[in-house]
């Protein structure tokens, strides 16, 4: 994993940036939510690791900005698509957002699932050895957005996105993605 790029992941846990922190190939900047700031170990990650605080309630244009430049230099940044943990255990509809940074910066797109970490803080409460998996993707080059169809275009991008990182998850985490049309074709794929 050279060059720029975004890590697509899935939101099920608090766990989740932290560890993708800890298991990345290189480091990663993650787009937070602000409302982390008052959690003093997430406080501490994003300061330390040069992360980039979004404000999920608008369209913030100062993190895509910070997060387009992070990309244009080569970095790695990591988003959850979905824009908010999922309290379901499983994926969420995903925002656009993502598929319009990969489009922007002309960046491959690395889907990551995550998993185990909805009950990993439980374990960790009842001093028990939590199991986590996390399983990278083949990059992703989306096709460029069409400006006819720009809404379209970024809808088909996210769906592929989410259906990447569906497949890398057990069943009963596909979510809003179960029976997705795209999701199937990639299953019954012999890749």
């Amino acid at each position: 994993m050279q060059g720029a790029c975004i890590l697509a992941t899935n939101h099920m846990s608090r766990l989740d940036v932290p560890l993708l922190f800890v298991v990345s190939p290189r480091p990663v900047i993650a787009l937070v939510a602000d409302s982390y700031r008052t959690n003093p170990l997430f406080y501490f990650l994003v300061k330390t690791s040069g992360s980039i605080w979004i404000d999920r309630a608008k369209a913030d244009f100062s993190a895509v900005r910070l997060g387009l430049e992070h990309l244009r230099k080569g970095g790695m940044l990591g988003i959850a698509p979905e824009g908010t943990r999922s309290r379901v255990g499983a994926l969420l509809q995903a925002k656009t957002g993502t598929a319009m940074l990969a489009d922007k910066a002309g960046v491959p797109v690395i889907p990551v699932a995550i998993s185990g970490t909805e009950i990993g803080m439980l374990h960790l409460l009842r001093l028990a050895r939590p199991r986590f998996r996390v399983c990278f993707g083949k990059p992703l080059i989306l096709p460029p957005i069409e400006r006819e169809d720009r809404e379209g275009s970024l809808q088909r991008n996210t769906d592929e996105i989410m259906c990447r990182i569906a497949a890398l998850l057990p069943e009963k985490y596909h979510g809003y993605y179960a029976g997705h049309p795209r999701l199937k074709e990639i299953l019954n794929s012999p890749s």
